[in-house]
This record gives structure tokens, sequence and C-alpha cells, in this order.
């Protein structure tokens, strides 16, 4: 397979990166007068002063601001809709997403539903969504304070509506970020094993970009540099966190894998694990991932060979001469960031529910099936679950 010669290329979003790039909300020209802070239930935005900085900020550069602070690591349309509520009743003219995806994802989502009316699920085009046009959405800038979703220079927001357990990839051209700061100086607080997590969801983003049937030069150029630097500085940034080079480079990636998310797209790895967590939400989005990728991507070993070589190439930084290099050298990374081997059932997933979760990997995010290599089976789906299952 080779990239598709014709395509289109638009990223309409102003990206600020480097350390100290967060003083830049005091300077920068913003899109509103008073925002909405999206950050997570969790205490690390106010324990480590990622808040308070970005509220003093805004206040230096003339916004106000209001907090909503309930996110889950996988966010849910219950917040989503709260949190519009309000955005509106606050008068807040933009959303601010601090934290990890799932932070900004809701903040995109809380800019759509802030100014559309109905339910989030009103818009969403696949499962038991209703296919709505978006109008229009409230500016949004992202922050993030982990590097792994790329989140910062794509359109996507992924959110689960737990009472169907549907967890679906949603964006248009409105959500973008109209600004992202991306400042490696934020994630130095990040644990070692969700570094690992993000760093691969990040890795799976660029690698999935590169395979699918929708890959084109400019996000082959992307991804490759993605997956050199992470198979390169993640296993750095894992052991030392306070890394600063390891971090910057780990950063740059993930911003790189999400331009892949806007120039190629994510295929039905993505997918499978969108199932697993829709129905077992506490189950880290990155750990899925790892645990079913090498089932998952020795299921394509023999459709796109030059591919696996050129990542091989890009990751070993010498020429490689079989598929499997890629597989061998995906394994390596994932023990030198002891991440090898995640046990599914430490999550509560059991066996007997992979045949649902194929069911609802097609049912929600089926589009990503179409642009895999060559067709995937239901079998095939199934297998790579049960090989994947400890």
């Amino acid at each position: 397979m080779t990239s598709n010669s014709i395509f289109s290329m638009h990223i309409p979003t102003r990206i600020l990166f480097g350390c100290g790039e967060l003083k830049k909300l005091a300077t920068e020209k913003m899109p509103g007068k008073k925002a909405l802070i999206v950050i997570s239930g969790g205490t690390s935005m106010r324990k480590y002063g990622y808040l308070g900085n970005v509220e003093r900020y805004l206040k230096e550069n003339g916004v106000d601001t209001v907090v909503f602070d309930k996110i889950l690591p996988n966010p849910v349309k219950q917040h989503v809709m709260e949190a519009a509520a309000l955005c509106r009743a606050e008068g807040c003219d933009m959303v601010v997403g601090l934290g990890g995806g799932s932070s900004i994802d809701s903040a995109k989502a809380i800019a759509i539903m802030a100014c559309n009316e109905g339910d989030y699920w009103d818009y969403i085009p696949a499962g038991s969504g209703k296919g709505r046009a978006v109008e229009c959405a409230l500016p949004v800038i992202a922050i993030p304070t982990t590097a792994g979703t790329g989140t910062e220079a794509d359109p996507w927001a992924v959110i689960t509506n737990e009472e169907v357990h549907e967890k679906i990839g949603f964006g248009c051209p409105l959500t973008y970020p109209a600004i992202s700061i991306i400042d490696p100086e934020l994630m130095v607080s990040i644990p070692p094993q969700l570094t690992a997590y993000q760093g691969f969801d990040a890795f799976f983003h660029a690698a999935e970009g590169f395979i699918a049937n929708c890959a084109t030069p400019i996000s082959d150029l992307f991804a490759l540099e993605a997956i050199r630097l992470l198979y390169k500085y993640l296993p750095v940034a894992v052991k030392d966190g306070r890394n600063l080079k390891a971090r910057a480079k780990v950063a740059w990636a993930s911003t790189l894998a999400g331009m892949v998310e806007s120039t190629s797209c994510c295929i039905s790895e993505h997918s499978m694990e969108h199932a697993m967590s829709a129905y077992y939400p506490q189950l880290p989005h990155g750990a899925g991932l790892i645990a079913i990728s090498e089932a998952y991507f020795e299921t394509f070993r023999n459709d796109c060979m030059k591919r696996y070589m050129k990542m091989a190439d890009a990751m070993l930084e010498a020429k490689s001469n079989r598929p499997s290099d890629f597989i061998d050298a995906l394994v390596r990374m994932q023990k030198e960031c002891g991440v090898y081997g995640i046990k599914l059932s430490d999550w509560g997933l059991k066996e007997e529910d992979f045949p649902k979760m194929v069911q609802n990997a097609r049912a929600t995010m089926g589009n990503l099936f179409t642009l895999d290599p060559r067709p995937l089976t239901d079998d095939e789906v199934l297998d790579i679950y049960r090989k994947s299952y400890r």
C-alpha cells in the first residue's frame, strides 16, 4: 500500500509549544472574555498550581473564569451536558480544557452543547446518535498536562454515553482548538505508569494512521517522526519524569500524532478499545490499547509489509528486513516502559463479554474498520480480544 497522492490539509489551530509557554495566556489575543475552565475531578490541577496559574494569566489578560471540575478519566455525556448548562448560565464565551485528553475532549463537546439545543447524543453520527448537524461551537483553548491523545491538534472528542454503553469519537471543523498551549513543564508530575499509557496512545495514533488506507504523504511525515520520538524518549520519560528533554520530545510526538489524526485517521484498534472501556470505564484507554496491540498488529503483518518495515526503520534507526521487526520493537518498547503483558482481568474484564464488544465496536466506531489495511472479520476481531486476554 502507498499513501494517497490526492489529499487536503487544514489544521486551524494556533500552537504554542515549549517550556514556559503557559505564560502566553496572559498576552495572547483570546477568543473571548469569559472562560469556562474544564478540569478533572481529581486533585492534581489544584495541587500542582496549574489551575491557579491559568486563572491568574487569564485574569491578567482581561478574561474572567468559571471552573467545572467533575471530568472523569473516560468522560461521560452527563458531565458534558451539566457543564454546558453552567457555561450558558454564566455567560461564558469560550472553553478552556486543562489537563489530560479527557478534559480537552470534554471542553470540545461542551463548546458544542453551549450553543446547540437538545442532547449531545443528538449530534453523534453513530451508534444510537441522531447525527444532527452542528451549527456553531464556542472557541476552545487546549492546555494539555499529559502527552498522549494529541487532541490539542485535532477536532476529535471521545465521550461515553453510559446509558447505552457507547464510547464514540466525534468532531467537526468547529471543534479544532483555536489555541493550544503545549508546555512540557506541566507534564513532569505525571506518574510513570500513566506516562506510559498516555505515550502509547500517541504511538498508536501514529502507527494506525500510518497503515490506514487513507494515509497521505503529509500524515506519513508526522507519523514516522512521532513513532521515532516515542520509541526513543518515552522509556526515558517513564524512568525519569523530571527529564524535561524527554518530556518535551514525548509532548511534541503526541502533538504530531494529533496532526496524524487530522490528516489520516485511527483504524479499528481504537474501535476495539472503545468497546472495552465503554463496558469497563475504569480501564485506562492507553492500557487497553497496549493490551491488544501485539495481537492486533500481528493480524495485519502480511498486509502492509513495507509500511511495517518503515516504522521499524524509524524506531531502530536501522534498515529493517522483515515486517516482524516492527512488532518485535513494539514489544521491546512496552517492556522498557514496564507495561508489557497487561492483565485485562485486573480491570474486571471478562472473556465472555468479548462477543458483545465485537458488535459494540462495529456499531459505535464502525467507520474506522473501513480504514483498515484490509477488512477484518468478526472472528478475527474476537480472536484479537481472546489472544490479548490475561
